[in-house]
């Protein structure tokens, strides 16, 4: 999550950034795995960016957050926004696993003919 959309920030010095991260299954509640502002917002994005990690621009959502400690659960404030994005998430992730499929399987059939 970000204060800004994915491009290079104009004023670094206001820019915010939380990651967060959910382990196991989707019943567990996500925790904040970064938290920045500034610099380290910009390595926070940066790193996303080059891992193909979804980014979304959400300022109250990172006002929020970002005053929680990196590895506290998200609170219960946030949770319903971060849930919606877990879910668009989740149901992009099956979108491209279906297409990855599909594209694989038209692939096969013009290497058998």
């Amino acid at each position: 999550m970000t204060s800004q959309e994915n491009s290079p920030p104009k004023n670094p010095s206001r820019q915010k950034a939380v990651a967060l991260t959910q382990d196991g299954g989707s019943a567990d509640i996500p925790r904040i795995s970064a938290s920045g502002s500034g610099k380290n917002a910009e390595k926070i994005l940066r790193l996303a960016f080059e891992n193909d990690v979804k980014v979304r621009t959400d300022e109250d959502l990172v006002e929020i957050l970002s005053a929680f400690d990196v590895d506290s659960y998200i609170p219960l404030e946030a949770l319903q926004p971060v849930s919606e994005i877990l879910s668009y998430l989740y149901h992009e992730n099956i979108h491209l696993r279906e297409k990855n499929t599909a594209q694989a399987s038209a692939q096969n059939e013009e290497d058998d003919t």
